[in-house]
Formats: structure tokens, sequence, C-alpha cells
């Protein structure tokens, strides 16, 4: 495992950032795990990253992914995996091959879901020997509770909790270079409010 997280030794994860679970989301603002998602889609597509993106049933009341993330990765949205209705997405061969093909050992998630779409394969994961980073504040869960003890489990598992600008500033190092003036921008037009 990796200690550092850089965008060379890093996939992104999105797991069922779907319209109808979105609605499920009541911890934080629906919204707001919505635009970090996308935020989390448009840095890996700054540093041109690996990223999976899967969805469960898309033909039942799940719905389909969202639809920016086609619009941001449209080859990814095409190879998305889609599970029939397994919810550890690191128990479905399709997925955990896809990530094992990236060749990456450290592994940023977000699932629509902390406490079913999310919990289960980032602690699976994490016992695999990758490292792993969660977005909290890209993912959430319907009740307080449920959030809180998933939560907890992960951090027992080893998995780092984070947040998106936490996250993106880590990747970036450095605001100076290209990417990372990019990434500053995408900071103040999609995550942070604006100073001033």
């Amino acid at each position: 495992m990796a200690t550092h997280f850089t965008p060379e030794n890093t996939a992104l994860l999105l797991i069922d950032h779907q319209i109808g679970t979105m609605q499920l989301i009541k911890n934080i603002a629906v919204d707001d795990a919505k635009r970090n998602a996308i935020a989390l889609a448009k840095m890996a597509q700054i540093f041109d990253m690996p990223v999976i993106l899967t969805s469960s049933q898309e033909d039942r009341v799940q719905g389909p992914l969202i639809s920016e993330l086609e619009e941001l990765h449209p080859k990814a949205f095409a190879a998305r995996i889609k599970r029939p209705g397994v919810v550890n997405a690191w128990a479905y061969a399709p997925f955990k091959e896809a990530v094992e093909a990236t060749g990456k050992k450290n592994l940023i998630m977000a699932g629509v879901t902390t406490d079913v779409c999310l919990v289960f394969p980032a602690i699976d994961a994490a016992h695999d020997g990758y490292g792993v980073q969660t977005v909290m504040d890209a993912s959430g869960s319907p009740f307080d509770l449920s959030e809180d003890m998933s939560r907890r489990r992960m951090e027992r598992a080893g998995v780092v909790l984070t947040a998106t600008n936490t996250l993106i500033a880590e990747l970036a190092q450095d605001w100076s270079t290209a990417e990372g003036q990019q990434l500053i921008q995408l900071l103040f037009s999609d995550v942070i409010p604006a100073i001033g």
C-alpha cells in the first residue's frame, strides 16, 4: 500500500450515484453530495486518473447514474459495472477486476449511501491491502445513526475518512502547477464559497 495518495498511484471509484438512490441521503443536503461527487469526477479528469463507475439495478427505483458522470467520463460511463443487485460492489467480481486492472494501489471512494453502498467495499478493499480514502461529503445516509456507525466501522478497518476539499488539496500538492491552478478554480467554483 502506498503511503501518500498521488494522482499517479490512485484511482477514483464512484459507487451508485443514481438519481433514485440519491434521494435516500438525509444526513447532508442531497445537492451537496451530488455536487461533491461531480467535483471528484472533474478532479479525476484534470489528473487523467482512472475512474471506475458502478450502479445497481438501474432499471428499478434506483434509476440511472447521474448524467454528469457520463458527460465527464464517457468511456468510464460506457464501461460502468452494472451490478444485478449485489450490495457490496467489492464482492462483485467484475467490479473488483476493473479496479485491479487500473494497477493503482490507492483508492478514493464515494458511495451514494455511506451505510450500504460505501462501507462494505471500502472495508474489503482495505483488508485486501489497498489504501482507501472515503469522501464523506460525496456520500450520505438516511439516518445519522447509520452514518455514524458506518464511519466507525471504516475507521476501525483502516479506511481514511476525508472531505472533497481536503482530498483535492492533498492531490494537488502545489497550487502553482498547471493542474493546481485548475483544481483551485474547481474548489472555488464547485466545492467551497468564493473568498470575498
